[in-house]
């Protein structure tokens, strides 16, 4: 694994926008085993649901599957806002909805990142609505001060300021996922105009 310094050098002009680096590769995949480990324990024999939402979920989704030593299935769903004023509310349109069955399935909502709440509530109200026999959220970043509505986690890795971060999944304009660790992004990146 490379040190800070190395990672920021090996992605070059992409890592030119970050101006410190959060949690390393290292510690993202210390912390996914992690979680991983806890899922594998706590579903024995359940062969629990993984659903998580694209696009920034992805690299967080496949680690975790990776490290998860149970039978797991998997599926996705694409959402986009109406308007930035239904964002604001939590209401979206489920552009690619689950194609698993869900109805009395162990249901495990992963998530990159939770601040406000607000949307992810809406797609666990609409889960719940094919009456799983559980469901429970799982996210690798959590920023607990954007919170509007409280969202019970079961598993959580990180906490994150309330920063423009991007990297592991989390973007910029669509650009950034790929970093494999985690970083705050200059102001002059995402605000160009001042």
């Amino acid at each position: 694994m490379m040190n800070e310094s190395d990672s920021l050098t090996a992605y070059g002009e992409l890592a030119a926008g970050i101006s410190e680096i959060l949690y390393t590769e290292t510690q993202l995949q210390y912390r996914v085993r992690e979680i991983g480990r806890a899922i594998s324990h706590d579903y024995a024999g359940l062969t629990p649901l993984l659903v998580g939402v694209l696009k920034g979920v992805v690299p967080f989704m496949a680690d975790l599957l990776r490290a998860i030593t149970i039978p797991v299935q998997v599926d996705y769903m694409a959402i986009s806002s109406y308007s930035a004023e239904a964002r604001d509310r939590g209401v979206v349109r489920v552009e690619k909805d689950i194609e698993i069955p869900l109805g009395g399935r162990h249901i495990l909502f992963v998530e990159d990142v939770i601040d406000t709440g607000l949307t992810l509530n809406y797609l666990l109200r609409t889960l719940r609505a094919h009456e799983p026999a559980s469901l429970h959220v799982c996210t690798l970043f959590d920023k607990p001060r954007r919170r509007l509505i409280p969202i019970p986690l079961k598993y959580k890795g990180f906490d994150l300021p309330d920063r423009f971060v991007v990297g592991y999944g989390l973007d910029c304009r669509e650009l950034y996922r790929n970093l494999p660790f985690v970083g705050m992004l200059k102001p002059e990146v995402f605000q160009p105009n001042g």
